[in-house]
C-alpha cells in the first residue's frame, strides 16, 4: 500500500463539540487508506488570504476510506489561538487545504500481549485507532485517561467500549480518581502485566509516563506535542533530543523522525535545548 502523504483539497463534513474541544471531520480523498495508528496531518488554517502562512498539526483520530461521503479523516483540538478559532468556525462543505498522512506511527507489537494505552486530554485520540489495530492482532487493551476536568476528558463512553478495562483520572475528582494517570499506572501495569505502553498527551505526562515504564521494565511508545510548522522536516521548529541506536545524542525532527518515539530514548529533561555533547552541538570552553 502506498504510504506517501498526499496534498488535498479537503471538504468539512462536520464540526462538533466534544466537551472542551471541538470534533473536526474532513473529506480528504486518498489520505484515509495512507493513515496508520498515530500519524498527523498539517492542516492549512485562516483562508487564502489570510496572514497565517503556517499549517497546524493534529493527530488523526479516526480515518476512514470509502465511507458513505469518501475518504474521512477525523481530528479533535481545543481552541489555542486564532488558527484553531479558525477551524472551530467552519462549516459543512468549507474548504481545508490538508497534507498528510504524515510522520512515523506507532509500533504494533509481533505476538499478542496486553498493551496499556495512556491518554491525557484530546491527546487521548489517536490511540482510539490503535486500540482497534491492537485488538484485531490479539492484544488486550488497557486504557488510561486523564484530564484537568471531566469536561476534559476525550473518549471515556468509547474506551469503555472498546478496552477490557478503563481507568479514569481527573485532577479535580469531578470523574474516576483524583490525580493523575501516573498515579493509577503502577497499578494497572501490575494487574495487566503489560509489557508495552502507548502514550499521547501533554509533555509533562508522556516524560512521566516513560519514566514510570523504564522503572518496570515496560517497553513505552510516546507520541510527542511539538509544535509543528511544516510537517514535513524542513522549517526545523519541532526537533528534540533523542539518543539513538549508537548511544549518541541528536537534535530530530519529532514531524518526521516521530511523532511517535520510544519513551526511553527521548531526554526529556532536556527538551527545548540541545544538550552538551549532542552531535552537531558547538563546542564550548579550552580546546574548542
Amino acid at each position: 500500500m502506498n504510504r506517501e502523504p498526499l496534498q488535498v483539497r479537503g471538504r468539512v463534513l462536520s464540526v462538533d463539540r466534544a466537551g472542551e474541544y471541538h470534533h473536526l471531520t474532513l473529506v480528504a480523498p486518498g489520505v484515509a487508506e495512507r493513515t496508520r495508528p498515530g500519524a498527523f496531518v498539517a492542516l492549512a488554517v485562516g483562508g487564502e488570504t489570510s496572514a497565517m502562512l503556517l499549517r497546524r498539526a493534529f493527530s488523526i483520530y479516526r480515518a476512514k476510506a470509502s465511507g458513505v461521503y469518501g475518504d474521512t479523516v477525523e481530528v479533535v483540538f481545543a481552541v489555542h489561538g486564532s488558527g484553531t478559532a479558525w477551524l472551530a468556525d467552519r462549516r459543512a462543505a468549507d474548504e481545508v487545504d490538508v497534507v498528510g498522512p504524515l510522520g512515523r506511527p506507532f509500533t504494533l507489537p509481533t505476538e499478542p500481549v496486553p498493551c496499556v494505552l495512556v491518554g491525557g486530554g484530546y491527546g487521548s485520540a489517536p490511540l482510539f485507532a490503535l486500540a482497534e489495530r491492537l485488538r484485531e492482532r490479539g492484544c488486550p487493551v488497557h486504557m488510561v485517561l486523564g484530564g484537568a476536568t471531566e469536561r476534559r476528558l476525550f473518549g471515556v463512553l468509547e474506551a469503555r467500549r472498546s478496552a477490557q478495562t478503563v481507568a479514569v483520572t481527573t485532577e479535580d475528582g469531578s470523574a474516576g480518581t483524583t490525580g493523575r494517570v501516573i498515579d493509577v499506572l503502577p497499578e494497572v501495569l501490575a494487574r495487566t502485566g503489560a509489557p508495552v505502553v502507548y502514550a499521547c498527551g501533554p509533555m509533562g505526562m508522556l516524560r512521566a509516563v516513560a519514566g514510570l515504564a523504564a522503572e518496570h521494565g515496560v517497553w513505552s511508545q510516546c507520541a510527542v506535542e511539538e509544535s509543528m510548522a511544516c510537517g514535513v522536516g524542513v522549517c526545523m521548529t519541532c526537533v528534540l533530543p533523542v539518543r539513538d541506536d549508537d548511544g549518541l545524542v541528536r537534535m530530530v525532527r519529532s514531524c518526521v523522525e516521530g511523532p511517535v518515539f520510544r519513551g526511553e530514548r527521548v531526554l526529556w529533561d532536556a527538551v527545548g535545548t540541545v544538550p552538551a555533547g549532542t552531535v552537531g552541538a558547538p563546542r564550548v570552553g579550552p580546546g574548542r
